[in-house]
């Protein structure tokens, strides 16, 4: 099937923001998400390389600001 690639990395950074911890500056996030959407964020500059050992991945403050804001623009009433 296919499917608009950068739709889907827009959506999954909007739902990284459910799993999102840490100090504001310094978010991470698990990697449960699809490798090939966690590789194009990566290339993007979002997060973190996603082929590490550990078992989340810091996002970019681009990132975190802008996961907050696809969140609520897609997923808040």
């Amino acid at each position: 099937m296919e499917y608009d690639k950068d739709k889907v990395d827009e959506m999954t950074l909007a739902l990284l923001y459910l799993v999102m911890h840490g100090k504001k500056g310094d978010e991470r996030v698990w990697k449960g998400f699809d490798w090939e959407t966690m590789n194009r964020l990566h290339e993007k500059g979002f997060i973190s390389d996603p082929r590490s050992k550990a078992k989340s991945v810091a996002l970019s403050t681009e990132a975190a600001q802008r996961s907050e804001s696809l969140f609520k623009k897609y997923c808040c009433a």
